[in-house]
C-alpha cells in the first residue's frame, strides 16, 4: 500500500503529494486525511495523508517508508480534504497552508533541533558540560552560550548529531484519580494493614462502600475523614490505585440559567419558515437576513439551528468580533446548554485543542466562534448562519486568504444545507446579489419590541470650534451624558482609534515621530509612555527634542481612548468607565470581563474602539456618542463610505434597544456627507442606491471583481522594477483586463520593506487564475531567492 502524503514544507517545488510506502504495522489503519511523520531530504516532517494506492509511479528504490501515524482517526475529514484542494485553486495558496489553517494550533507541528551524542564517542570537558549526565540537549543551549562552531567541528568528527524532533504543540490534559478495587483486592488490604492503623482502616471500609468507583483525592479525603498520607499508604497496600484520566479545559467562565424560545413577530416568523423551508427541502440556498438594528436575528438563528438540531444535524454560528463572542455564547449555552462548543482567538491553545476535539468526536452539535470556527469538522451540517456579514474581519488577510463567507457558501452546497448571512448593513455585494435573486432577501422592518429607532442627532464640530468649544466633546454631549449620570442610566462611547494621541509631532519644523521600519507614524500610549507601531510592533521612548531640529516643543496630536478616559474623569469626577480597546483587552478573558461588568451596571460608561460598536444588549443603555465620525470616511479606500455608514448604523443600534427610549450623537466635521446623513436616518436602501452609483462610475465592484498583486523588496528601485515586470506580465496575459499601476501601496514601507501593487479589474475572465498561478510560479522559480516578496489577493478587503 502507498499513501499520498501533502508534507509540512511551504514551498513550490513540493506543493503536491509525495508517495510513500505504507508499513505492514499501519495497513489496516491508515486513512486519509490522518497526519504522519515521514522522511523528507535528511530530516523528518509532518504531513497530511491525502489519498491510498495499491500502486505507484515511484522507483521501488526511491520510496520512503512512513514513519509513525500520529492519529487513530482522521483529523481531516474527505470534505474537508476536498476544501483544501478548493481553496488552493481559489486563493492561489499551497495545499499545506488550506489544511494547517482547518486545525486548531494545537495539533500544527513544533520541530525541535536536539544535540546527541553519538554513543561511546567521548567529548572534551567544555562540551560535555552542556550535557550534565542527559545524552541529549536542544541547540538553543549552545546557541545562547555562543559554541556553535564547537559543536559543528563536533558533528564533522562524529562526536556529536543534529536530530529534529517534531512535537504536537497542545496535549491532552490528565488529572490524577483514585480508582477503588474491587471487594477482593480491598478485603485483601484489610488483611495486610496493621491494625493499630486506624485511619488507614477507616478508609478502607468506606472504600468498601463504593468499590470499583472513580473520585477525585480530595473527594476520597473529605468522605472519608482521612489525610494524603493515609491515601497514600493504603494505594501502597493495594486497595485503592491512583490513575490518570483525561480532562476537557472548560473555556466559559460561568454558568448561565436556561432559556426558552420568545414568541416571534409576523416578520420574523416568515423569515424563519422560509430557512425552515430550506432545511426540510435540504437546498443550498443563501439567504441574506437585513434586519434593522434590534429586529430579533439573534431569535432566528436560535430557533433555525434548534430546526436543524431537531432534524439530527449540526450548526455553525461565526460572530466576527470575538468581543462579541462571550455575550454570542452564553445566549446559545442558555438555550442549547452542553451542545455548544467554542472557537476563538481568545481561548488558550490548550482550550482551543480540547474544544476541537469535542467538535470532532460529536459531543457537542453547534459551535459558536470567530472566522476559523467555519472549519469546524462536522460531518453532517445542516446549517449555516454568518452574523454581520460584512465585517472585513470575515476575510483573512494571511495566507490562505480565504473569506469565511465564500467557503460557508462551498460547505452548504456539499451538504445541500442553507447559509444565512445577517445584518442590518449588509456588504454592497452581498445586497446585489439579493437583488438580482443570487441569494434570497429576507427583511426585518421593525424593532422585535416594537420599540422606535434611536434618536439620532449629528453635531457640526466646526461649529462648536466657532463658538470657543475645543473640546473634544460637544456641548449636547455633555449634557446628554450629566443627564444620563443623574438618571443612573448607561452610555456607550465610541472612538475609533487606541492609544493616548494617534501621532507625536513637533510644532517647530512640523516633523511627526515615525516607525523606523514603517512610513507610518507611531501612536503613542500613555499608560506605558511609549510609542509604538501598530504595523510592525517597532517601540520607543517618547523623544524629549525633535529628531529633526532639535526643538523641545515636542507635542501630542489627534485623540485615542486613552485620553477621552482621562478628559472624561476630568470633566465627570462622580463617573465609573470602563475603557475597552485592544490595550486593556491582551489578557485572556478580558472582553468578558469588561462586558460581564458593564452588564452588572459596574460602570456608567462604555468607552472603546470597534470591537464594542456591535452586538452589544444591555436594557440599560441609553445614550451612544460617537465622538468622530470621520475616522474612517478619509481612508484611502474605496469602501470608506461603506464602511462609516455601517459602523455608525450599527454603533447607533445599542442605544433604546428595550423599554427605554434611546439617543444617539454623532459629531463631525463633514455633517452633510451622505454616509453620515444617511446613517443618521438609518435609511440602508438609499444609502446602498447612492453608493452604487459611485462604485458604478469608478467601477469597483460590485459591478467589478478586483485583485491585488503587492511587491515588496528592501531596496525601492528593486520592487519598483519588480512591479513593472508584474504589470507588464498581466497586461499581456490579460488583454482585455484593466491593469491599474504600477503605484506605491497606501502604506508605501512596512517592516523595512518597500511595497508596490497593481490592482485588476475585472468581470468575467476565465483566464485570470491560470495566469496567476503562472505569475506565482514565475515568482518562486526566479525572484523569491532575489528578496522579493509577492502576494496575490482576491478580493481584497482594503486596497
Amino acid at each position: 500500500m502507498y499513501a499520498q502524503v501533502i508534507v509540512d514544507v511551504p514551498t513550490y517545488h513540493v506543493d503536491r503529494p509525495f508517495d510513500y510506502r505504507v508499513p505492514a504495522k499501519f495497513a489496516s489503519i491508515i486513512e486519509p486525511g490522518m497526519r504522519v511523520h515521514v522522511p523528507f531530504g535528511r530530516r523528518p516532517v509532518l504531513g497530511f495523508v491525502v489519498g491510498l494506492s495499491s500502486t505507484t509511479e515511484v522507483p521501488q528504490k526511491k520510496l520512503k517508508p512512513i514513519t509513525a501515524l500520529l492519529d487513530l482517526e482522521p483529523v481531516i475529514t474527505s470534505e474537508l480534504l476536498a476544501l483544501a484542494k478548493w481553496l488552493k485553486h481559489e486563493t492561489i495558496c499551497f495545499e499545506i497552508d488550506a489544511l494547517q489553517v482547518m486545525l486548531p494550533s494545537a495539533l500544527r507541528a513544533k520541530y525541535e533541533k536536539i544535540i546527541e551524542i553519538v554513543p561511546g564517542a567521548i567529548l572534551d570537558e567544555r562540551l560535555q558540560s552542556y550535557f550534565d549526565d542527559k545524552t541529549q540537549v536542544k541547540i538553543e543551549v549552545f546557541e545562547q552560550a555562543h559554541v556553535l562552531a564547537e559543536v559543528k567541528k563536533a558533528i564533522q568528527q562524529q562526536q556529536v548529531r543534529l536530530k529534529t524532533v517534531i512535537k504536537q504543540r497542545g496535549t491532552v490534559k490528565e488529572q490524577r484519580y483514585v480508582q477503588i478495587g474491587t471487594h477482593t483486592e480491598i478485603e485483601q488490604a484489610l488483611q495486610q494493614v496493621n491494625k493499630r492503623a486506624k485511619k488507614q482502616i477507616q478508609l478502607l471500609h468506606w472504600a468498601k462502600q463504593h468499590a470499583e468507583q472513580v473520585y477525585l483525592p480530595q473527594k476520597v479525603l473529605d468522605d472519608s475523614a482521612t489525610s494524603l498520607s493515609v491515601l497514600q499508604a493504603v494505594v501502597a497496600l493495594g486497595g485503592l490505585q491512583f490513575v490518570q484520566k483525561e480532562v476537557l479545559r472548560d473555556p466559559h467562565q460561568n454558568s448561565v440559567e436556561q432559556t426558552s424560545n420568545h414568541t416571534l413577530t409576523s416578520e420574523q416568523q416568515m423569515a424563519t419558515d422560509a430557512i425552515h423551508d430550506a432545511l426540510k427541502q435540504k437546498k443550498a440556498t443563501t439567504f441574506l437576513l437585513q434586519g434593522v438594528t434590534g429586529s430579533g436575528k439573534t431569535e432566528i438563528y436560535l430557533q433555525t439551528i434548534e430546526q436543524a438540531l431537531q432534524q439530527g444535524k449540526q450548526a455553525i454560528m461565526l460572530v466576527p468580533e470575538i468581543s462579541l463572542t462571550p455575550q454570542m455564547t452564553e445566549r446559545f449555552r442558555g438555550r442549547f446548554g452542553n451542545q455548544v462548543a467554542v472557537m476563538h482567538s481568545g481561548l488558550s491553545v490548550g482550550e482551543k485543542f480540547d474544544e476541537w476535539r469535542k467538535i470532532q468526536r460529536g459531543e457537542v452539535q453547534v459551535v459558536v466562534g470567530a472566522r476559523s470556527a467555519v472549519f469546524a469538522p462536522f460531518t453532517n451540517l445542516g446549517l449555516i448562519i454568518l452574523d454581520e456579514e460584512h465585517e472585513s474581519t470575515y476575510k483573512q488577510e494571511d495566507t490562505p486568504r480565504y473569506h469565511a463567507r465564500d467557503v460557508a457558501i462551498w460547505r452548504s452546497e456539499y451538504y445541500q444545507c442553507p447559509v444565512v448571512l445577517g445584518s442590518a448593513t449588509p456588504a454592497l455585494e452581498s445586497y446585489a446579489r439579493a437583488t438580482k435573486g443570487v441569494y434570497t432577501l429576507l427583511q426585518l422592518t421593525k424593532r422585535a419590541t416594537n420599540q422606535a429607532l434611536p434618536v439620532v442627532d449629528v453635531v457640526d464640530m466646526r461649529e462648536e470650534l466657532r463658538q470657543g468649544n475645543h473640546s473634544m466633546f460637544s456641548t449636547i454631549l455633555i449634557e446628554a451624558i450629566r443627564e444620563r449620570l443623574t438618571k443612573k442610566e448607561q452610555m456607550v462611547l465610541f472612538l475609533n482609534r487606541r492609544g493616548y494621541s494617534s501621532f507625536v509631532m513637533c510644532r517647530d519644523c512640523g516633523t511627526v515621530v515615525q516607525c523606523v521600519n514603517c512610513d507610518i507614524s507611531l501612536t503613542y500610549h500613555r499608560s506605558q509612555e511609549h510609542l509604538r507601531c501598530h504595523y510592525c510592533g517597532h517601540e520607543q521612548a517618547v523623544p524629549t527634542q525633535c529628531p529633526a531640529c532639535e526643538s523641545d516643543r515636542i507635542r501630542y496630536f489627534g485623540t485615542g481612548t486613552q485620553k477621552v478616559e482621562e478628559e472624561l474623569y476630568r470633566l465627570f469626577p462622580e463617573a465609573r468607565v470602563l475603557r475597552m480597546d485592544v490595550d486593556t483587552t491582551r489578557k485572556k478573558g478580558a472582553h468578558e470581563k469588561i462586558l460581564s461588568a458593564f452588564g452588572r451596571q459596574e460602570a456608567d460608561i462604555l468607552l472603546g474602539t470597534q470591537m464594542i460598536a456591535k452586538g452589544l444588549d444591555f436594557p440599560n443603555i441609553t445614550l451612544v456618542g460617537v465622538l468622530s465620525a470621520d475616522t474612517t470616511l478619509h481612508l484611502a479606500d474605496f469602501r470608506a463610505s461603506e464602511k462609516t455608514f455601517q459602523l455608525l448604523t450599527q454603533v447607533s443600534g445599542r442605544a433604546g434597544r428595550h423599554d427605554k427610549e434611546g439617543q444617539v450623537i454623532i459629531q463631525s466635521y463633514t455633517p452633510e456627507h451622505y454616509a453620515i446623513d444617511l446613517a443618521k436616518q438609518q435609511h440602508y436602501e438609499t444609502f446602498y442606491t447612492q453608493e452604487m452609483q459611485m462604485r458604478r462610475l469608478a467601477g469597483y465592484p460590485p459591478y467589478f471583481y478586483i485583485a491585488l498583486i503587492q511587491i515588496a523588496h528592501e531596496e525601492v528601485w528593486q520592487a519598483q522594477d519588480y512591479a513593472n515586470h508584474v504589470a507588464d506580465y498581466l497586461r499581456h496575459q490579460l488583454p482585455h483586463v484593466r491593469i491599474i499601476g504600477p503605484a506605491a501601496a497606501q502604506i508605501s514601507r512596512l517592516q523595512n520593506r518597500y511595497r508596490y501593487q497593481c490592482l485588476i479589474k475585472y468581470k468575467i475572465e476565465p483566464n485570470l487564475i491560470p495566469v496567476l498561478h503562472q505569475l506565482i510560479a514565475l515568482y518562486r522559480a526566479e525572484w523569491q531567492k532575489k528578496g522579493v516578496h509577492l502576494t496575490v489577493d482576491l478580493d481584497p478587503s482594503m486596497i
